[in-house]
């Protein structure tokens, strides 16, 4: 899925992001180029303030680049209104936020479905995809549980739940496995590469090699500009 032939599902054309102006300019993020397929699954690494969750946040819509254009399935994101963005972040993007997200308010299988139904799904259906994406996860048994009666682990999958539920063509993941023990760790990205197997594109921050190697390539920052590119073995961890 990841040759010549899948399309682009993200596409970052001198995307570059500048905060604040004269002496107190920051150059979060320098002009990138970089895209995403269908079927691929791209890891990005760097230290901290490299730009990594600058780079998630643009490729999904959540913040504006002072420079460039973002393209999500052929869509470019500047110059949308507020609400077109927001429904194109919603039916094609699923993000896995490091601070979760959820809504304490909601049960897991509520705030999974939640989404859904704002795409005009039935309450039905939205909670049988929140259900399959709990079962998927390992987790089917916190359908009707709060945030606040979960594990900090087990809110990130529910988390990620919420980010794959649907048919979302793109998965963007702020270091996914960081409250999760290693081998749950693992069945989570077990979960995302067979996603990107089955035809989504996602992206991943990350600082664990073992975890970027579940990739089909790895992206390297430092200082807001990629440094490195490297392509392996699609993967590679399994």
């Amino acid at each position: 899925m990841t040759g010549s032939t899948a399309h682009a599902v993200l596409r970052l054309e001198g995307v570059a992001r500048v905060h604040g102006r004269g002496e107190a300019e920051v150059h979060a993020l320098h002009p990138i180029d970089l895209e995403v397929r269908a079927g691929e699954f791209l890891a990005v690494m760097g230290p901290s303030g490299s730009g990594k969750s600058t780079l998630l946040a643009l490729a999904g819509g959540l913040d504006r680049p002072s420079a460039g254009r973002v393209l999500v399935e052929g869509t470019p994101l500047e110059g949308l209104s507020r609400a077109r963005l927001a429904d194109v972040r919603r039916r094609s993007v699923g993000y896995v936020f490091q601070s979760y997200n959820l809504i304490p308010s909601l049960t897991a299988a509520e705030n999974i479905a939640l989404p859904r139904e704002l795409d005009g799904v039935s309450a039905r259906t939205a909670r049988a995809e929140a259900l399959a994406a709990l079962e998927e996860l390992g987790i089917r048994q916190l359908a009707d549980r709060f945030p606040e009666d979960m594990s900090g682990g087990q809110q990130q999958r529910v988390a990620i739940g919420r980010a794959l539920a649907g048919e979302r063509r793109l998965v963007l993941a702020d270091e996914p496995t960081g409250a999760l023990d290693s081998a749950t760790g693992e069945a989570v990205l077990q979960v995302l590469r067979a996603r990107c197997d089955a035809g989504a594109a996602a992206m991943m921050v990350t600082h664990d090699a073992t975890h970027a190697a579940w990739a089909d390539r790895v992206v390297f920052l430092h200082d807001g500009r990629i440094v490195d590119r490297a392509a392996q073995h699609a993967g590679a961890a399994r």
